[in-house]
Formats: structure tokens, C-alpha cells, sequence
């Protein structure tokens, strides 16, 4: 297995499987794409923001070979499309709401088809014929805003290295994180009635409520976040 097998898995893939998805739509992968033109000044303020304000590990940066620049955030545990969707969107509505969504794309996402994943990295485009996607340093994803792909096949040595020092976000991180990126959300009246009466019909949406509402101090929406993680729906 060459290193840079060892380091996507380490980070990417199922337990012991090959696949961004696990048969039940689960995922240790988290991919966030701008659509050109990828102005790295935009997504730059997400892979500075999920470090600076959430506390968590800087995701790996990529090209996409065709027409996006992308963060891969890798999960220690894996997460449900749910949970993968509401972070991602968390991200979006807090860092780049005053974008179009058509010019954004997250990663795994429920489709009629079935769940859908980004292509795996580094690749030769089919259909492109010398453009392959990579993962690139920081220092140079503002070169690839208008034209998001490399024209020669990258070192496998150099994807490894730029893979190596990245770490996978805790499982009580992303709960926090969650938590974090919540919106204020405003009970349903079926929910209100529950709360005023003293009776709870639905546990995971009592958790919901409590991880959602800020008013709620962070503790306790962080305790409910990592109990919805952890409940067998979200296995």
C-alpha cells in the first residue's frame, strides 16, 4: 500500500473498506465545493473560520479537476447524511450565505438514486483528458480560481505529504461544532404542548430541540448533540 493510500484512508475511508459510503449512507468524509469561479478568498474564510472559531482541525483543500475548489473534513467516527448535511450547511449559512447555493455543493447528500459522495482524490478527469484533481497547500489555492484542476498527474509522494499533518475531527468536537452551528429554532406546536405538559412523545426530537435552542446554555446542547450521535438512529 503506498503512503498515499495509507493517508486517504486514515482519514476518508469506512473501517475496514474501501468506499467514501458505508451501505447505510454513513460517512467519515465531508466534502464542501465552490463552484467556479472558486474564489479562495470565500472558501478560505470557512477553512479559517472551522479552525480559528470551531476549534477543529484544518481540512485537506482540493481541486476537483473540473470546476470546483473543495475542504475535505475527515470525521474519527462516521456520521449519517443527516448529520453530514447539517454540518456542512452550518458552515455554508455561516460563511458563505451570501452565495448562490447552486454555486456550492455538500458532500454526501441523499439523492432518488441513492446517497451521493465526491469522486475520490487525486484523479484523471474522464472526459478531461490530462486534468486531474489533487489536493493542493493553502499557500497555493488562489492560483486554481478559475480553473480548478491540475494539467499534469500529481506526485503521489507529494499528496501524501500534504495529507500526513492533517488530523480527523473528535466525535465530541463535531458534536460541539453542531451545536454550535445550529440555528435558533422556534418549537413546533406539538413540541410546546410536550414541553407544557411534561411529556416528551419523540426522545430524538427533544434532543433536537435541546441541541438547537439558544437559549439552552452550550453545555447542555452539547450533551445533546453527542447523545444524538451516539443513539442507534444515527448508526
Amino acid at each position: 500500500m503506498s503512503r498515499l493510500t495509507q493517508e486517504f484512508s486514515r482519514l476518508y475511508l469506512q473501517q475496514d473498506a474501501e468506499a467514501l459510503l458505508s451501505p447505510e449512507g454513513r460517512s467519515r468524509a465531508l466534502v464542501l465545493a465552490l463552484r467556479t469561479p472558486a474564489d479562495w478568498s470565500r472558501l478560505g474564510r470557512v477553512w479559517h473560520g472551522v479552525q480559528q472559531e470551531l476549534a477543529l482541525p484544518a481540512p485537506a483543500i482540493a481541486v476537483s479537476g473540473t470546476g470546483a475548489l473543495q475542504l475535505w473534513f475527515s470525521l474519527v467516527q462516521p456520521v449519517d447524511l443527516a448529520q453530514a448535511q447539517a454540518f456542512l450547511q452550518g458552515l455554508q449559512q455561516r460563511y458563505l450565505a451570501d452565495l448562490p447555493a447552486k454555486r456550492l455543493e455538500l458532500l454526501p447528500r441523499a439523492e432518488p438514486a441513492g446517497p451521493q459522495h465526491a469522486a475520490r482524490i487525486p484523479a484523471e478527469q474522464a472526459g478531461d483528458e490530462g486534468l486531474w484533481s489533487a489536493f493542493v497547500a493553502p499557500d497555493l489555492a488562489p492560483v486554481f480560481a478559475d480553473t480548478p484542476w491540475l494539467d499534469v498527474p500529481p506526485s503521489e509522494e507529494g499528496q501524501a505529504d500534504l495529507l500526513r499533518p492533517l488530523a480527523s475531527i473528535k466525535p465530541e468536537d463535531f458534536a460541539a461544532a453542531l451545536a454550535s452551528l445550529a440555528p435558533a429554532a422556534t418549537p413546533a406546536p406539538a413540541a410546546a404542548a410536550a414541553a407544557n405538559t411534561g411529556r416528551v412523545e419523540d426522545p430524538r426530537q427533544f434532543l433536537l430541540q435541546v441541541m438547537n435552542d439558544a437559549s439552552t446554555p452550550l453545555a447542555l446542547r452539547i450533551e445533546a448533540a453527542k447523545a444524538l450521535l451516539s443513539s442507534p438512529a444515527a448508526r
